[in-house]
């Protein structure tokens, strides 16, 4: 996700998987041992206002507790350089009910989960959930509060983004790529530059079982949005046996934040635009059409206006940029429409804040996706690529499909892709909106049939980024609040049907 989810996420058995079967996967990446089963002792204090990174989350963060865990940054090398993991827990409301702690990740990756519980908390978590489970946040590492990465962006390199700019020809890719191998080479070199080969989805997931044991718990509970869903299927690749209900909302393919994905966002856009054509379309006091197919043609001329003038600081790629951003979300389109109206008219467009601690939150994410994974290395692929998404999804296809850091990335990786598939316990519930633009369903349907026999999917005929519990559709929301307190499941995919606003 590249923002968090308040802002721009039969009966099934969970069977006890064996101690051999979990050793097997578990150690299937050579030399790297699991974590260590014994329990250290969290010390809980009152989390300070940094750990709060909005308002939705300091309303409700007075009943939120933090703490510190130390973690291998080298899982070979257990016993040598440590770093410190930031976690946080809402304690359930009623020990008695408490049947255990339920993980939580916003998604990202490079994004702070540390206020997570209290967000979700505040966003209709429903009781019977609250009080049957600490839910449990954490920044992970290399964000936030956590042993944080650097990869000293400047102020420009933040204002550009994490995609880049939308390319019209093979020289626009030539040109990008000098800038996607200065911030590689920033990367490299900063003062963080001995977290990079480490800074890994496989390594944050075995820090979730670092979590789990100094929480003297046999097993967790998850519930992840985002990217925090491929994160997820890895921790229940990587610990078969250590997974009790995990709950993944809004699903990244089985490769995580790759090539793929990143290109999918161009899909994703496309998926999603007719809603906010739609809803423009019925207003049009906007002035921006009176039908779907007007305000498809707004957005080109918009873009192509932009680019050859930009108004009060927006330019093609923002305007790009902010219109992915807004329809994260239902709510935003009235915003977002009010800002067309603006850059259309030329009249002072709405405010719209800036994201927090952007510098961490960038390098994080090029730490994880450029050291996930292997990318292409020419200049020459992505020409091609850009080619064929800028005519296959003209909205977007010629930025997601661009060149970017992961490019040049420095071959340190240690260890390949976890590869998720079908062996563990059936206990994974994915959840998925049918026309989400940051996580497409395309890309959730390759995770479902990688997980097989594991999981169950439920789709909601709905637009926006997340599911649960910020979306309106009971029919999903029922399903994951029904798994997380009693561990039943659908007994097959289900197809939620739309539901009508409030």
């Amino acid at each position: 996700m590249r923002r968090p989810l308040s802002l721009t996420l039969a009966a099934t058995a969970v069977a006890a998987t064996s101690l051999a079967a979990t050793s097997l996967v578990a150690t299937a990446i050579p030399g790297v041992p699991v974590a260590a089963a014994t329990p250290d002792t969290v010390r809980w204090g009152p989390c300070s206002e940094k750990a709060a990174s909005s308002r939705l989350e300091k309303a409700a963060s007075p009943r939120l507790e933090c703490a510190t865990l130390e973690v291998p940054l080298d899982y070979r090398d257990p016993d040598g350089r440590q770093i410190e993991i930031a976690i946080s827990r809402l304690a359930s409301g009623k020990p008695s009910q408490r049947r255990g702690v339920l993980l939580t990740s916003p998604g990202g990756p490079g994004i702070t989960g540390l206020g997570y519980p209290a967000v979700l908390a505040a966003s209709g978590l429903p009781r019977k959930v609250l009080d049957s489970y600490d839910v449990i946040g954490f920044d992970p590492r290399g964000v936030g509060r956590s042993t944080p990465v650097t990869c000293d962006l400047t102020p420009e390199q933040q204002r550009r983004g994490n995609l880049p700019p939308y390319a019209h020809t093979a020289a626009d890719v030539a040109r990008e790529a000098g800038n996607a191998r200065t911030i590689a080479e920033q990367c490299a070199t900063s003062r963080t530059a001995r977290m990079l080969p480490h800074t890994t989805t496989a390594n944050t997931a075995r820090d979730m079982d670092r979590i789990r044991a100094a929480l003297g718990e046999p097993k967790l509970s998850y519930l992840g949005a985002s990217y925090g869903t491929y994160l997820g299927a890895v921790y229940t690749t990587m610990f078969p046996g250590r997974g009790d209900r995990i709950v993944l909302d809004s699903n990244l393919g089985p490769g995580g934040y790759d090539v793929t994905a990143t290109r999918l966002f161009a899909r994703g856009l496309e998926d999603r635009f007719p809603d906010f054509a739609a809803f423009v379309a019925a207003h049009p006091e906007y002035g921006l059409g009176t039908t779907p197919g007007q305000v498809t043609a707004k957005f080109f001329d918009l873009a192509k206006r932009l680019e050859a003038k930009p108004v009060q600081g927006y330019d093609g790629n923002l305007f790009r940029g902010i219109t992915f951003d807004a329809l994260y979300s239902d709510a935003n389109m009235p915003q977002l429409a009010k800002t067309w109206q603006a850059l259309d008219t030329d009249r002072p467009t709405p405010p719209n804040p800036p994201l927090v601690n952007m510098e961490n939150f960038m390098s994080a994410r090029f730490s994880v996706i450029c050291g996930d994974n292997r990318w292409p290395e020419t200049v020459r692929e992505y020409q091609r690529n850009v080619a064929v998404d800028r005519l296959r999804h003209p909205m977007l296809g010629g930025s997601s499909a661009g060149i970017g850091p992961c490019a040049f990335w420095p071959d340190k990786r240690v260890e390949p892709p976890v590869r998720i598939g079908d062996r563990g316990p059936s206990n994974v519930l994915m959840v998925q909106n049918d026309r989400d633009p940051g996580t497409p369903l395309a890309g959730a349907r390759k995770l479902r049939r990688a997980f097989g026999k594991r999981a169950t999917m439920v789709t909601a005929d709905q637009g926006g980024h997340g599911v649960y519990p910020f979306g309106p559709n009971t029919c999903a929301n029922d399903a994951v609040t029904t798994f997380l307190t009693t561990g039943q499941r659908p007994a097959r995919d289900l197809a939620c049907a739309a539901e009508p606003s409030e």
